[in-house]
């Protein structure tokens, strides 16, 4: 085998490799000989039928399987003998193909950069920690306490016009251009008037009104609306007022602890102090781990290979286009050209290519991997995902290795920048809830 190198240039390499005619035809000859030893010819006895015979039918075959098997041979070898640690499968491209003559190929191929890896002691984060406010406990404590509220049907003298906190009974119909639209038709809905919910300006327009009046209202969709086609858009309902409702909440006691399952009040507001912390524990790694990538983006200076910059900007642009259909386009991308969106997706494409190889290499270097235990974990957690299914769900990815690994993805990135947050200057800070969910200075966010 022969190889000449023909491009070094950034990530990319170029051979040149000649395989010699001899040494092609004898692995054919080869090839030819082990299936003389078990063809079936009618007329001929197994392993006794002519080389003549087994060439005039199978030599074409044979041929192909020989030179594909060769290039692959080759190729491989060239990327080990070299110690190429390829981005991307190699590019083959045949020269020479012609019997009897010395099969010439090219080979290019873009290789992962050689990653220095940051003196991560140097990076100073901050971790922001917040507590569930007594407060905010107490808030959700009655919300938990509205959802179990009992509703009485106001009659005769009891019938006033409907106020805040009353709920109405309403029959529905939803006209845009004075067209009704589908999902726009509603029977016997309970509206809470003051409540969230509904589209904003419905409930307002409902107060004063009595069981058996009807109204039109005018209100307007608002654009980030789940419906595209009804998004930012006016609208009116014909609305008929069948019954008037009074809340009744209950106490705030040890009786609705034990409807809601727990022995005490107390330990319901423990219930959703933890919930609350929980919360706030994962918003608060959430922030963490952004702060570390972006001190990560900022120290890692290495070159990223094209191939995957544009498979992952390929990505990201079919997620924007389908989102475009959709009618969905992110407010900040509103009244950009599609070149400077490019631009800056492909700059995001960028960061995220590079800050995947640096975390792949902070992982590689320090043996960092995904146990079979934190799999099975990972597979019952998307499992419990689909009830009455766990078993497929989980049959489905021990049989198939390429789903699995999008569970293992995500496991090992987070054993990694643990590692890190480990090595890194990390100044715990205590805030408000507020405070905590607050959003960061924009910036390219790894995804």
């Amino acid at each position: 085998m022969q190889v000449t190198e023909t491009l070094s240039e950034g990530l990319k390499r170029g051979y040149n490799v000649v395989l010699s005619a001899a040494d092609i035809d004898a692995k054919r000859e080869k090839r030819l000989a082990e299936v003389a030893k078990t063809v079936n010819i009618p007329g001929f006895r197994p392993g006794k039928v002519p080389m003549g015979v087994v060439k005039k039918r199978y030599s074409g075959a044979v041929t192909a399987e020989v030179l594909e098997e060769s290039v692959n041979e080759a190729t491989n070898k060239v990327m080990t003998d070299r110690g190429l640690r390829t981005a991307s499968q190699p590019k083959v491209e045949i020269i020479t193909l012609e019997e009897a003559r010395d099969l010439e190929f090219k080979i290019e191929v873009e290789l992962l950069p050689d990653i220095t890896m940051p003196d991560f002691a140097v990076l100073e984060l901050t971790r922001l920690k917040a507590e569930p406010t007594a407060e905010a406990i107490d808030k959700t404590l009655g919300e938990v306490a509205a959802r179990q509220r009992e509703l009485t049907v106001l009659e005769g003298d009891d019938i006033v016009p409907a106020e805040i906190g009353h709920v109405l009974s309403i029959d529905f119909l939803g006209k845009v251009d004075g067209v009704p639209f589908d999902g726009g038709t509603g029977t016997d809905m309970d509206v809470e008037l003051g409540g969230t919910g509904f589209i904003p300006g419905f409930a307002e327009q409902l107060v004063g009104m009595k069981p058996g009046e009807e109204k039109i209202i005018d209100v307007t969709f608002p654009a980030e609306y789940g419906a595209a086609e009804l998004a930012g858009k006016a609208a009116t309902f014909d609305i008929t007022v069948k019954a008037l409702k009074r809340a009744k909440l209950p106490e705030l006691n040890d009786e609705l602890a034990t409807t809601l399952g727990f022995e005490s009040l107390e330990d319901v507001r423990k219930a959703i102090s933890g919930s609350m912390q929980r919360e706030y524990d994962q918003l608060s790694r959430l922030r963490i781990k952004r702060e570390l990538l972006d001190a990560l983006a900022k120290v890692a200076d290495f070159p990223v290979p094209e191939s995957m910059v544009e498979s992952e900007f390929a990505q990201i642009w079919q997620r924007i286009e389908a989102d475009r259909a959709k009618g969905q386009t992110d407010s900040e991308d509103a009244g950009k050209d599609d070149e400077t969106l490019r631009t800056e997706y492909r700059a995001i494409a960028e960061r995220r290519v590079r800050l995947g190889l640096l975390l792949a290499e902070i992982g590689r270097s320090n043996s960092i991997t995904v146990g079979q235990d934190e799999m099975t974990r990972a597979m019952a957690r998307e499992a419990q995902r689909y009830p009455g299914q766990e078993q497929m769900v989980i049959d489905f990815f021990r049989k198939n290795p390429q789903a699995a690994e999008s569970l293992r993805g995500p496991i090992y990135e987070e054993k990694v920048v643990d590692y890190v947050l480990e090595l890194a200057k990390v100044t715990d800070k205590v805030v408000t809830p507020e405070e905590l969910a607050e959003e960061p200075a924009p910036d390219l966010i790894a995804g």
